[in-house]
């Protein structure tokens, strides 16, 4: 296996810092920058039901998804509560579980959210064919997995 180049490296954190500073550039544009990104966008983007007032995400799966301390997405939750983009009940059976509930006010931020990460994709990817991209796509799925704890391990002795 060929070792990988610093530049490689320093290629990859660039364009990880370039694309969250111009999420965060489209965000403040289109005054979204008080959502708690990307705390809202993981609350309510990664389920497929996306009503208002449909239950999306328990705190503790959060906690799980994002890796951060339940304390952390209690205090999150707790502003975006506050700012009126999620409601919050107790889970079926167990009040120490509580459902996070998107509004409407919070349905309307994903949506304008999600058109942000729209236009800073295709920024991004502007100049390449779907060709290139279903290759960089495999790339990067190649990436992730080599990331998974279970893999780092094999990877590494190789």
């Amino acid at each position: 296996m060929i070792p990988v180049s610093n530049e490689l490296e320093l290629l990859s954190q660039q364009i990880n810092l370039a694309h969250r500073a111009a999420v965060q550039a489209e965000l403040i544009a289109a005054d979204l920058n008080e959502i708690g990104h990307p705390m809202l966008r993981c609350v309510l983007g990664i389920t497929g039901e996306r009503r208002p007032g449909t239950p999306v995400r328990t705190q503790r799966e959060l906690a799980r998804l994002l890796h951060v301390s339940p304390a952390a997405v209690t205090t999150s939750l707790k502003s975006l509560e506050r700012k009126g983009y999620i409601s919050r009940e107790p889970g079926d059976g167990d009040a120490r579980c509580n459902r996070v509930l998107l509004t409407e006010k919070g349905q309307q931020a994903v949506d304008d959210c999600l058109a942000c990460l729209r236009r800073v994709s295709r920024r991004m990817y502007a100049g390449l064919t779907n060709e290139e991209q279903a290759v960089m796509r495999s790339f990067y799925l190649r990436m992730l997995d080599n990331l998974q704890p279970d893999q780092g391990a094999a990877h590494s002795s190789k």
